[in-house]
């Protein structure tokens, strides 16, 4: 056919239809696509866990801080948290060490690449089919993910994860690091981690000189650290040895006969598992202790205050004492605030509740240190006269013990006999605002009420602050603040102080007068059962019906507050705060100091314009009378005590205050007036 298109076909009919050719799908382009995928988002998952676990985590220890505190000398008194030590090098442990572990733990752990299928399988299948116990999956590298940077979720999520930080680590580490850091890490029971801690704990010796049955009975803790602590449930421990061991034989580390030889070990626990717990002291010292240590990666010591020689005398002067039925506390500190003794109460074991520290009691005629204080910043002196004899202020109408009233006398003299309503005419006269702002300055932070009644100790305190505030008479300076760690510089040098003020030095004539009435108390005033054989200083406290009883009073560099009562508040009768607390606190400053229990008397010339007034003292030791004697005549009353001690007045001294019991005390006060 001429003139006809080059391209026609004669046979091509235009009636027939033409097929597309068929696509065919190409299985294998997408099988490497999706792998290049899988492999793009294991990378970012890799440089995500590179970022978000960084690989020195896997060598922190995964026990909470360990701190051991050492007392002021630099003897071991506690230890709290974890028992961890040094990390292990796997690659410097004797085979039958490492074998152990590999055996029982992960028998294919030089051989895989973090995860390892064929135990995988061999779990699924015995998981499946048998009605036994569950057999897990994790090879040693999985562990070490999950303990260092998973928690113990049993998730789908965290498990995958824990597979791709187990690829991480084993493309970054040899075997023998992550097995290091495995061994360095694992719990062990009793509050032990790591296989060197774990070692000496339970054997006395390091893991470099571990019997192969002491490392397959550690290696067989691994699976249930707390049920099978050798040292609650031995005999469980040695049947896990015997399960290790068969394993070790199983994998050809150990023949037959290596494995016969093998017998039941026996313990051997390191001392540190009977260190104290060191009780009162270290509950209250312990969180600034954990502040001050910082992040801990080992076992890490703070030296605290405490002086053990301290310590031991104040327990020991506690359980010399007559209590009953009553609890104890007591605080002992130097001047500048540093706490050398602290009993918290009868028995920690029993009750760990801290009486020194935690409760929070009325202080009783204690708090008459700051009504006082107050009355000398106002311009008051010692001699000073206040009227000692009934007074209402608003509705309140406080009461002298025993009613008995002593007319005008000198602030000395107020203080010395603690009366009720001379304090409350000061407090009335200088504003209970200023009684307030003394005991803030003296570091007392409880809520004191606006009021009157605060003269008689109506205020809930505790005992650490109490003291506290008595040692900043001792000390010349106010606020002393209570702290238990010794001092790494000087705190009043720190920045903190400086903008915050620090410290303030009394004004002198103030001190001294606040010295003179502490000492009037314990010559010749309710605190004579303390005085002792050199300078003493203190005040006697004593709420309603004996509900609560204290002594606070330094001397020999030494401050000292004690309290006692019942833990529910009930009345203790006939305890009062001259009796039972002056006598243990008498009782530790002798000890303590080194000093006898008495002292010769000071003259009182300035407690009153009649000296008449006062009683003067005379100890004569290792003389007990059945009952006093009493000489008078020639104008001259003498009085001999069961004690021995011979009072001199030219009037008759005043009768000994009853017990508690049967002294009276006005609606809304604080104190019996001792």
């Amino acid at each position: 056919m001429t003139g006809g298109s080059p391209y026609y076909d004669p046979e091509f009919d235009e009636d027939d239809t033409v097929e597309p050719p068929r696509r065919r799908i190409r299985w294998f382009r997408w099988l490497m696509r999706g792998l290049g995928l899988f492999i793009i988002l294991f990378v970012i998952a890799v440089i995500w866990l590179a970022v978000t676990a960084p690989l020195s985590k896997s060598l922190k220890p995964l026990a909470p801080p360990s701190i051991t505190l050492l007392s002021a000398e630099g003897k071991p008194i506690a230890r709290r948290g974890a028992i961890i030590a040094a990390p292990v090098d796997a690659s410097n442990l004797p085979k039958r060490v490492t074998n152990a572990f590999i055996a029982i733990e992960d028998r294919r752990f030089y051989s895989h690449w973090g995860v390892d299928p064929r135990g995988i399988v061999r779990a699924f299948l015995h998981n499946s089919f048998s009605g036994g116990s569950l057999q897990g999956a994790s090879t040693i590298t999985q562990q070490l993910a999950k303990n260092a940077f998973l928690d113990s979720d049993r998730t789908v999520t965290r498990k995958l994860r824990e597979v791709l930080i187990a690829f991480w680590l084993e493309a970054w580490l040899t075997k023998d690091q992550i097995l290091s850091r495995y061994l360095s890490n694992v719990y062990f029971g009793d509050n032990v981690y790591g296989l060197r801690a774990a070692a000496e704990h339970y054997f006395s010796r390091s893991p470099e000189d571990l019997t192969t049955g002491q490392a397959a009975m550690l290696a067989g803790l691994v699976k249930a650290p707390s049920r099978l602590a050798p040292t609650g449930n031995l005999k469980g421990a040695r049947a896990r040895e015997a399960v290790v061991v068969h394993a070790m034989q199983e994998a050809g580390f150990l023949s037959t006969a290596e494995a016969d030889a093998v017998k039941p070990v026996k313990l051997r626990v390191h001392a540190m598992k009977e260190l104290p717990s060191g009780g009162y002291f270290a509950d209250w010292v312990l969180p600034d202790a954990r502040d001050r240590a910082g992040e801990i990666v080992t076992d890490e010591t703070v030296r605290t205050t405490l002086d053990s020689r301290l310590q031991r005398a104040a327990e020991r002067a506690v359980q010399r004492a007559h209590l009953n039925k009553a609890q104890v506390a007591m605080v002992v500190m130097r001047p500048d605030g540093r706490v050398v003794a602290m009993v918290g109460g009868r028995n920690y074991d029993k009750s760990p509740f801290n009486r020194a520290v935690q409760a929070r009691r009325q202080p009783g005629s204690t708090f008459k240190l700051f009504v006082y204080l107050a009355a000398l910043r106002s311009g008051m002196t010692p001699d000073s006269i206040v009227e000692d004899k009934p007074v209402t202020i608003g509705k309140w109408s406080p009461e002298n013990a025993e009613k008995r009233y002593l007319g005008p006398i000198p602030l000395t003299r107020a203080f010395a006999i603690s009366s009720n309503v001379a304090a409350a005419r000061l407090t009335n006269q200088v504003g209970p605002g200023a009684v307030i702002r003394a005991a803030r300055d003296l570091g007392i932070t409880t809520p004191i009420p606006d009021e009157a009644t605060i003269a008689l100790g109506t205020a809930d305190v505790s005992l650490l602050e109490l003291t506290a505030a008595y040692a900043s008479i001792a000390a010349g300076k106010a606020p002393v603040k209570p702290r238990g760690l010794a001092a790494t510089d000087d705190p009043d040098t720190s920045w903190l102080s400086k903008f915050s003020g620090g410290t303030r030095q009394f004004d002198p004539a103030v001190l001294a007068g606040m010295r003179k009435l502490l000492a009037a108390s314990v010559d010749y005033g309710t605190s004579r059962g303390a005085a002792l054989s050199i300078p003493t200083y203190g005040k006697t406290g004593t709420t309603q019906d004996g509900r609560d009883a204290l002594f606070i009073g330094y001397a020999g560099g030494l401050v000292t507050g004690v309290w006692m009562g019942n833990d529910d508040n009930t009345p203790n009768p006939g305890l009062f705060g001259g009796g039972p607390p002056a006598r243990i606190w008498r009782d530790f400053m002798t000890h303590a100091l080194g000093v006898s229990a008495y002292r010769a008397p000071v003259p009182a010339n300035d407690d009153s314009d009649d000296d008449s007034s006062v009683e003067k003292v005379i100890p004569l030791d290792g003389i007990h009378l059945n009952k006093p004697l009493e000489f008078n005549g020639l104008g001259l009353n003498l009085r001999i005590d069961r004690d021995g001690s011979i009072r001199i007045g030219n009037q008759p001294p005043p009768p000994p205050a009853p017990p508690p019991a049967d002294r009276q005390r006005a609606p809304g006060s604080g104190d019996e007036g001792d």
